[in-house]
C-alpha cells in the first residue's frame, strides 16, 4: 500500500449526479492522491448498478445494503439475501444501512428489522457494516448494544454528525467513525470535539458525494477528489500532518474492509 494516499471510504458513484463525468471525476480522485474509493449501495434494486461501476475500475469497491430512507419501498430483503449478494469479489462491506429518525422516510420499525438483518449479515459474513444514524441516537446505541450481544460484527458510522454519546458508544463496541466534510462547516464545534477524541486507529474519513462538500468547496456537488479538504482539516485538528492523517486513514480502511486488500 503506498504511504501517503488518502481512500474516500463513502461515496455514491452510481448517483445520476455523476452520469455524464463518471470517468473524469474518477481521474481527478487519482490525480488529487485519492487511490481507493467504495461506492455505497442504498437500493438492493440498484445493486447491479453499483457494482458495474466498481467493476469498471480496478481501485473502485462497493457495498450492498438498503438505505433507511428506502426500505418501504425497497423489497424486504433477509440477511441471507444479502449474503449471497456479498459473493462477488468487488463487494467489500453492507450497507448502507441504520436508521434516519429525522425525514422518517420509512416506518421505524421497518428501518429497525432491516437494520437488524444488515448486522447478521455483517456478522455472518464477516464484513463491516457501514452505518447511518440520524436523529436516533438512542435506539441505535441500543440496536448495537443488543446486536453485538448476539456476536461480534465490523462497521463504521458513516457521516458522523452525532453527540458524543454514539460515538463513545460506537467505539466501545469496536466500531470505527467516518468524517465526512462536515467537520469543515463552521457550526460544527461540537463534532470537531468529537474529531479531537477519537483514536487515531479508528477514524476514517469519507465524502458521501454528491452530498456534503467540505469548506472550500462547499455548496458545490461534492466528489471523491474533495476528501483531501476534509482529511486535511481532521490532520490540523489532530495537530499532524495531512500525509500522515491519509496514511493512518488508509490503513484503518484496508484493516476494516479487509477484502478489499484480499483482492
Amino acid at each position: 500500500m503506498t504511504r501517503g494516499l488518502l481512500v474516500d471510504s463513502h461515496c455514491h458513484l452510481d448517483f445520476p449526479d455523476f452520469a455524464d463525468e463518471e470517468a473524469s471525476i474518477v481521474q481527478r480522485a487519482l490525480d488529487a492522491g485519492v487511490q481507493h474509493c467504495l461506492t455505497i449501495c442504498t437500493h438492493v434494486t440498484k445493486f447491479a448498478q453499483v457494482r458495474a461501476v466498481a467493476q469498471r475500475y480496478q481501485h473502485i469497491f462497493c457495498t450492498v445494503g438498503i438505505h433507511p430512507h428506502n426500505v418501504e419501498d425497497e423489497p424486504e430483503t433477509s440477511a441471507q439475501t444479502l449474503i449471497e449478494m456479498t459473493h462477488d469479489p468487488k463487494v467489500i462491506g453492507i450497507g448502507e444501512t441504520g436508521l434516519d429518525f429525522f425525514y422518517d422516510h420509512s416506518p421505524r420499525e421497518q428501518q429497525e428489522t432491516s437494520f437488524r438483518e444488515h448486522i447478521a449479515a455483517s456478522r455472518i459474513t464477516g464484513l463491516p457494516i457501514v452505518i447511518h444514524s440520524r436523529d436516533a441516537e438512542d435506539k441505535t446505541i441500543e440496536i448495537l448494544r443488543d446486536e453485538m450481544g448476539k456476536g461480534p460484527f465490523p462497521g463504521v458510522m458513516h457521516c458522523f454528525s452525532s453527540h458524543a454519546r454514539l460515538a463513545d458508544a460506537a467505539l466501545d463496541l469496536g466500531l470505527y467513525i467516518s468524517f465526512s466534510g462536515i467537520v469543515t462547516f463552521k457550526k460544527a464545534d461540537d463534532l470537531r470535539k468529537v474529531v479531537t477524541s477519537t483514536p487515531l486507529e479508528r477514524i476514517l474519513v469519507e465524502t458521501d458525494a454528491p452530498y456534503l462538500a467540505p469548506v472550500p468547496k462547499r455548496g458545490q456537488r461534492n466528489e471523491p477528489s474533495f476528501v483531501t479538504h476534509t482529511a486535511a482539516k481532521v490532520a490540523e485538528l489532530k495537530g499532524m500532518r495531512l500525509e500522515d492523517i491519509a496514511s493512518i486513514t488508509t490503513d484503518n480502511f484496508f484493516t476494516l474492509f479487509s477484502k478489499a486488500k484480499a483482492g
